[in-house]
């Protein structure tokens, strides 16, 4: 039997406050019955002695403080999973918002998950074709990996998302291959779209969407991506399956954390954001992985939008020192009217060395990465010259330098949203563009790969 207490002492914003309770736990469901029969939910966050601070998930209005019952759970938030959950919408708390039936569990997950021990962990190792060029060929996914999209507002990481999502698959294996997708305060226009693309497309049949709208109570903003990742686990530990993680906005569940932070009374940090903004997004961003004889893994894409396109901002900051590397998107390449605009310069995977080569890509794949990366520098450095001396002042070389980096950006990183290049693809598209360099020039690929690859010189 659970206990009702109706010694609420203090009600501020969405929290609320409740005394003389007895074995409470933090992060503890809670429910509270007002006056006239409706029910609201919660969950402890704070207990000091017999006091628990709750938060409330659906707001504070309405709640008379002298006349509510609380009710302690004794169970934290949980998401019931089956293979059901498979081509499903549900919103932020797991709960159905496809107008389905619900989810008959085969079990019921915590959300925030068992802790991985480091020493089960398998190296990731295993590429992930996502029919993006500049992800593909240059700032290869390898699974298990956490690979960050820094976006900025207006630029169209939703629809490099939503093709991501689609066109996502594991080469070299049989094992099946999902997608989870958290989409975190985001428009209900921006919504409907992925939902529409993914149905349209097909690739709802492979994916679970977790939705949490911009107008949702900002708790729920919190519990999203652990959601997403508690229905990833199950697919990946216990179904064996490949699953992609996406979650799409970083910066608003950030901005969900400040809000209660504030309502907490904590002392700020950076910009007004928690202390411990670095530890929360740690629970979040370590949740991807191989593990040591299982089959199934958990890759994660998380997407935020920088604000004022600031690096050094907190959010991609943290972001960055935790993941494994950046994928970066360009408003100048957006202005320019290439789809995705990926500034693949300061973008980095730092583990594709592992998941490229001889059986996983092609035997080329490393060489002609990094003379493309080489080349293009070279003739974006080309091209700025030229706006300063005029372009008389280049030599010959130099200009066909500046040629490359144009040809590149329009082949190579532009290709359309509705465009899924294989790596073979990818590869050949650059070979054809390091054939407008003179073959003295392109010092970083071996002799061998040249005479089998390299096609015949073009004039453009």
């Amino acid at each position: 039997m659970l206990k009702e207490y109706k010694t609420v002492r203090e009600i501020a914003g969405p929290l609320m406050l409740v005394d003389e309770v007895d074995g409470a736990h933090f992060d503890e469901l809670v429910e509270i019955e007002l006056q006239g029969g409706e029910l609201r939910r919660g969950k402890v966050l704070e207990v000091n002695g017999d006091k628990a601070l709750i938060q409330l998930f659906e707001g504070s209005s309405g709640i008379n403080a002298n006349e509510c019952k609380v009710r302690f759970l004794g169970k934290g938030i949980e998401l019931p999973v089956s293979l059901d959950i498979l081509g499903r919408v549900f919103d932020g708390f797991g709960r159905p918002r496809d107008n389905g039936p619900k989810i008959i569990p085969e079990k019921r997950l915590d959300i925030n998950g068992a802790p991985i021990n480091p020493t089960a962990r398998d190296y990731p190792s295993e590429f992930i074709q996502t029919g993006v060029s500049a992800i593909d060929g240059l700032n290869t996914l390898v699974r298990g990996q956490k690979l960050p999209i820094f976006s900025g507002s207006g630029l169209p990481h939703s629809q490099l998302a939503a093709q991501i999502a689609r066109q996502a698959r594991v080469l070299g294996t049989e094992s099946k291959f999902a997608v989870v997708f958290a989409a975190i305060g985001i428009t209900f226009e921006e919504a409907n779209y992925f939902i529409e693309d993914f149905t349209r497309t097909g690739a709802i049949d492979r994916s679970v969407l977790f939705v949490n709208l911009a107008n949702d109570p900002a708790i729920e903003r919190i519990a999203t991506p652990r959601m997403a990742l508690t229905a990833a686990e199950y697919l990946a530990y216990e179904k064996n399956m490949h699953v992609l993680v996406i979650l799409t906005d970083i910066t608003n569940y950030c901005e969900a954390l400040r809000e209660i932070s504030a309502a907490r009374k904590e002392i700020p940090g950076r910009r007004g954001y928690p202390g411990y903004m670095y530890t929360d997004l740690s629970t979040i961003y370590e949740r991807a992985g191989r593990l040591i004889g299982a089959e199934g893994s958990v890759t994660q894409i998380p997407i935020l939008t920088m604000p004022e396109d600031d690096k050094t901002h907190p959010i991609p900051d943290l972001t960055g020192y935790i993941t494994e590397g950046q994928v970066i998107l360009s408003r100048e390449l957006y202005r320019k009217g290439v789809m995705p605009p990926i500034d693949v310069l300061p973008s980095l995977s730092r583990l594709k060395d592992k998941g490229i080569g001889e059986g996983k890509t092609r035997e080329d794949h490393a060489d002609t990465m990094n003379q493309l990366f080489a080349a293009y520098a070279r003739g974006k450095e080309a091209k700025e010259l030229a706006v300063i001396l005029g372009e008389a002042a280049l030599s010959d070389t130099d200009r066909l330098f500046a040629q490359f980096a144009d040809e590149f950006e329009k082949r190579y990183v532009s290709q359309g949203e509705n465009e899924n290049r294989s790596i073979e693809e990818t590869l050949h598209i650059g070979w054809d563009l390091l054939a407008i360099l003179p073959r003295a020039e392109l010092k970083r690929i071996r002799d061998e790969y040249l005479d089998k690859y390299l096609p015949e010189k073009k004039e453009l």
